[in-house]
């Protein structure tokens, strides 16, 4: 796991190579809507993109992670099937549910079941590297979903501009993300982790949060400003000084979501010893998206190490999947 994660920027740059020379079958349908369908690792992606892009897209972005579609799905739909093993019993079921219903549909995947649906169907397919756990490999699938909506013309190329600038970028921020995620790391320890950030940012947010549950076996939650201050403030009444929340700031949220940060955390300190705050580096939107994922990949894998727990391990998963096999 240290390897990958150490190894982002060229995953990226690899990324960008299949974005670029993935073969494209245009389409005729005049797409009204687009949806997401993955799971964890797979589908954290689509979350992080419908934020990055909610001022840029035309149309309603929604990703699911369930069996179940919602019934507006059409043939005028851009369904994004995001399954890294293509075996994701959940995104199966969903993508035949859309087809079905004549969608548009793109794949990204690195083989299997999803694949072979794609190949036969004759759909758009971007194949990503395999054999690796799905959580490392996020470079992939978000870089893909920028090149889907970019074939389909939902997108300028402004953005795939920008991407190229992101692995030197990550290279020249390196040393300072991973004494940063030590810091973290270090804070974290035999805390609970709590991961706040303003509304664009959630999707970074979930990703801290599922990092750190697969990675470093440690319960966390996350939520967003201004939602935050309007419930979950007043729950820090019941707060205790074993828990360490962590703000993801960024000088692009809107000021007032800055503010009420600051004022959340005069109330916080009277129940926690430790408060931090983390700023996103990066000129762009994307650049900070970017900046925040490897910083929490860093801060979840330290923690595995300061906890001597195999960060790969992901044994109950496993577990459940085999259980869920048995059910007819």
């Amino acid at each position: 796991m240290k390897e990958l994660i150490a190894n982002l920027s060229n995953q990226i740059r690899e990324a960008i190579q299949i974005g670029e020379s993935t073969n494209f079958n245009a389409t005729n349908k005049t797409i009204s809507s687009i949806l997401v369908c993955g799971l964890g690792g797979s589908g954290i992606g689509g979350k992080i993109i419908s934020l990055l892009l909610k001022n840029d897209l035309k149309v309603p972005f929604l990703c699911i992670n369930d069996y179940d579609v919602p019934t507006w799905v059409n043939e005028n739909t851009l369904v994004i099937a995001s399954s890294y093993s293509g075996n994701t019993e959940e995104t199966l079921t969903a993508v035949e549910v859309c087809k079905s219903r004549g969608a548009e549909i793109a794949v990204i995947t690195s083989g299997g079941a999803i694949l072979e649906m794609a190949t036969a169907n004759n759909w758009n397919h971007f194949v990503v590297p395999g054999g690796e756990q799905p959580r490392a490999m996020l470079a992939y699938s978000l870089v893909q979903q920028l090149y889907i909506l970019e074939r389909y013309g939902l997108i300028s190329g402004q953005h795939t501009t920008d991407l190229n600038l992101i692995p030197d970028f990550i290279d020249e921020q390196e040393e300072n993300i991973r004494e940063e995620a030590m810091r973290i790391a270090v804070a974290f320890n035999q805390k609970r982790p709590i991961i706040y950030a303003g509304n664009d940012f959630e999707g970074v947010a979930v990703r801290w949060r599922q990092q750190i549950n697969e990675n470093a076996k440690e319960l966390c939650w996350h939520h967003v400003f201004p939602e935050m201050t309007h419930n979950e403030l007043v729950g820090w009444a019941g707060g205790s000084k074993s828990q360490v929340p962590l703000f993801l700031s960024s000088n692009l949220n809107h000021p007032r979501i800055n503010r009420r940060w600051e004022i959340s955390k005069e109330v916080i300190a009277k129940y926690a010893d430790t408060i931090l705050e983390s700023e996103a580096i990066g000129k762009t939107k994307l650049a900070q998206n970017f900046y925040l994922i490897h910083l929490g990949d860093w801060v979840s894998y330290l923690m595995s190490e300061i906890k001597q727990v195999d960060p790969v391990e992901v044994d109950v998963i496993i577990h459940l999947k085999g259980e869920m096999a048995k059910m007819k």
